[in-house]
């Protein structure tokens, strides 16, 4: 480890298969944890490179206990966390939105590092019991046209990362891995990442992939359709710059996005948004990302696929498929 901290200390960069083999001997427990925690900081402090970052996704995908749901080909609903903006959780709740709206959801998730309440976090609160059983995975999916892929049953070989990451407690390149690492190797797939710059990255690295991809980062800095300015999407035809107008609406108020103070308020608040009793611009905003990620997955117009969410939102479906998955799960 120690070559490497000299190395990037120095502002050199580390190669593809250096990074892999780094994260790998990180993962087996190699490293004082005071020179992972160096390791990561680091990385808070400068950018990654394309190479570093593809590096680092090799390792964790080598790693990982992965999971066949091809026949569903699910969409993924995932950001990457780290924008310091405390939302509440936008992209758990689009992600049943968009399986009320009939696309087949496998959304990967954790509990939160950086944030107040994470998806797993919310998740967990409210009585989903985690599980790594394919056979119950695609029994998710067949009642309630969902499943959870809740990170650390994936990932093992992270465990020996998390309790740094949870002392630090700040974003750190682990953030930038998640939506890369999900263990279904979805087809399709809907990212929010906290920097124009990352943004390109994950850009790049989808082009040389057969994924259907919307990549979005909202210029004022949040890792998700805010709606609170302008978003940049980025996707297989290219970049694309979107405006709370796409969506019906105009800019919101940050304030009123804002997440709970704890787990418990996260939770309540998420239930009240899913049983159709959320504030317009908390409707609106879980709407625009529910209808990003149908429009991905089924190829429409963002104003086809917003009528779709509405609807699944409105009509309960997005409820219904909540329901469904948490019965399953008990059942299982």
């Amino acid at each position: 480890m120690k070559q490497y901290l000299n190395r990037l200390i120095q502002h050199q960069h580390l190669t593809k298969d250096e990074a892999r083999n780094v994260l790998v001997e990180m993962a087996e427990g190699k490293f004082d944890p005071h020179q992972v925690a160096s390791f990561l900081t680091i990385y808070m402090m400068r950018p990654i490179t394309i190479e570093e970052l593809s590096g680092f996704q090799e390792a964790l995908l080598d790693l990982c206990l992965p999971i066949n749901l091809n026949n569903y080909d699910p969409i993924d609903l995932c950001g990457t966390g780290g924008d310091g903006k405390d939302t509440f959780n936008v992209s758990t709740l689009a992600s049943f939105v968009t399986a009320g709206a009939g696309v087949a959801v496998s959304k990967h998730g954790n509990y939160g590092v950086s944030s107040v309440c994470g998806s797993s976090n919310v998740m967990e609160h409210l009585g989903i019991v985690f599980c790594k059983e394919e056979d119950v995975l695609k029994r998710c999916l067949d009642n309630a046209n969902i499943t959870v892929l809740h990170a650390p049953l994936f990932h093992p070989a992270m465990k020996a990362v998390a309790p740094i990451r949870r002392a630090l407690g700040v974003k750190t390149f682990f953030n930038m891995l998640g939506p890369l690492v999900n263990p279904a190797f979805p087809k399709k797939q809907l990212v929010g990442v906290f920097s124009l710059e990352l943004a390109r990255i994950y850009g790049y690295l989808y082009q040389k992939t057969d994924k259907n991809y919307s990549v979005i980062y909202a210029l004022d800095g949040y890792d998700e359709a805010s709606l609170t300015g302008n978003l940049k999407q980025i996707n297989k035809t290219g970049e694309h710059l979107l405006t709370p107008a796409h969506f019906g609406t105009r800019a919101i108020d940050p304030k009123l996005i804002e997440g709970g103070k704890d787990v418990a308020s996260s939770a309540e608040l998420f239930m009240k948004v899913l049983n159709g009793q959320g504030t317009e611009p908390q409707n609106k905003v879980v709407i625009a990302n529910a209808a990003l990620a149908i429009s991905t997955a089924e190829d429409i117009s963002i104003e086809q696929a917003i009528d779709k969410a509405e609807d699944s939102l409105f009509n309960r479906k997005a409820l219904g498929c909540f329901e469904r998955l948490k019965k399953t799960l008990a059942e299982a």
